[in-house]
């Protein structure tokens, strides 16, 4: 019995400990787990290698696909030997793609002899820098040519007497004014947008949309002999920003009246679809080149910087209709062939239709 006793209690041992080594296993593959969930969530790539520098462990933000792989792969295999030899190092990859991608890979020596390496994606950060240069630029030359006109013309009217002479000089500095003021209006306009983020959401009449925006474009219109056509005068409601809508529109009235021919159309349509209602300004005019209709939202970005000169665009206008385009939640595309005219058509929520209630008197 004694014996038998304890076979028994060393059973009872033995399962004890291994219930207590089940538990600490259970433990492990969830810490285990956890660790991988967070290294899965980790934004930049991480590779981890041993003393030798070959890799053990890769997060999926350190794989790219395709030939950006073997790129990669290249980099890496030098980045973590150097590192794995103790040695931290630091490398920029301008991958052409598509899609194309700006990394920088480093190495770093790890006390237990292996190496990590950290791949941070600058795609975004760079093309931002890149957005901020040519702002820059641009802005800098779109002041500077009106402001130095003003500065030429003041003295040439000081240096002459003659009444017409004088009184064209002038009539071209208050155009060269006009110029940088509308610049500044469009930047101004532009920066209340962007930082005024997602638009209001309330029921919007586009009935009183389209006749605003069509009073804001009337007279340039009127001057070369265009009309403006609103197909339906009581279009469906929108959810969204009146005062950006009216901003949009007329953008978009703006840039088709400037690019139509003398004694053109342009059209006003507004339609309601699944939810959304597209509204669409179309005109006869020049058209767009197709090596052109990628960038046309671009600030400051022109198809012909002549013409534009000529009718007085600051550049501005389509990169405001983009910005309330994407504040709504919609969207603007455009359809053009070159002489033949264009399309642009933003979409932007259609607004439910109200409850009615019936009350007894």
């Amino acid at each position: 019995m004694t014996l038998f006793r304890k076979g028994r209690e060393q059973e009872s041992q033995l399962r004890s400990e291994l219930a207590i080594e089940q538990a600490r296993l259970r433990a492990c593959e969830h810490d285990a787990a956890r660790l991988r969930e967070v290294l899965d969530a980790v934004p930049v790539g991480l590779v981890l290698a041993d003393h030798r520098g070959v890799p053990l462990l890769h997060t999926p933000a350190a794989r790219f696909g395709g030939h950006a792989d073997v790129l990669v792969g290249e980099a890496l295999e030098a980045i973590l030997g150097a590192a794995a030899a103790g040695e931290a190092t630091q490398r920029r990859l301008d991958l052409v793609g598509p899609p194309a991608k700006v990394l920088q890979i480093r190495g770093i020596p790890l006390g237990s002899g292996g190496a990590l390496a950290v791949i941070d994606d600058l795609t975004e950060r760079t093309r931002l820098d890149a957005v901020r240069t040519d702002f820059v630029a641009n802005i800098s030359h779109e002041l500077k040519t009106p402001v130095g006109a003003l500065a030429v013309l003041a003295e040439a009217v000081a240096d002459h007497d003659d009444p017409d002479v004088m009184r064209g000089l002038a009539e071209r500095m208050v155009m060269e004014a006009h110029r940088a003021s509308s610049t500044i209006d469009d930047l101004l306009e532009l920066s209340r947008i962007e930082l005024g983020g997602e638009a209001a959401r309330e029921v919007v009449d586009l009935g009183m949309v389209v006749a605003e925006a069509v009073h804001r474009t009337a007279l340039a219109a009127e001057r070369r002999g265009i009309s403006l056509r609103v197909d339906d005068p009581h279009p469906p409601k929108a959810i969204g920003d009146s005062r950006q809508l009216v901003s949009a529109l007329a953008n978009l009235l703006d840039n088709a009246v400037k690019y139509s021919h003398d004694g053109g159309t342009v059209t006003i349509g507004v339609t309601a679809n699944d939810g959304w209602v597209e509204i669409a300004v179309a005109d006869r005019g020049v058209g767009i080149p197709t090596r052109d209709l990628d960038r046309i939202f671009e600030r400051f970005y022109r198809v012909d910087r002549a013409r534009s000169r000529e009718t007085g665009g600051t550049g501005l206008g389509l990169a405001i209709v983009r910005h309330v385009a994407t504040n709504h939640g919609g969207e603007v595309r455009v359809q053009s062939h070159e002489g033949e005219g264009s399309v642009f058509t933003l979409r932007v929520p259609a607004a439910e239709s109200l409850p009615t209630t019936e009350t007894d008197d």
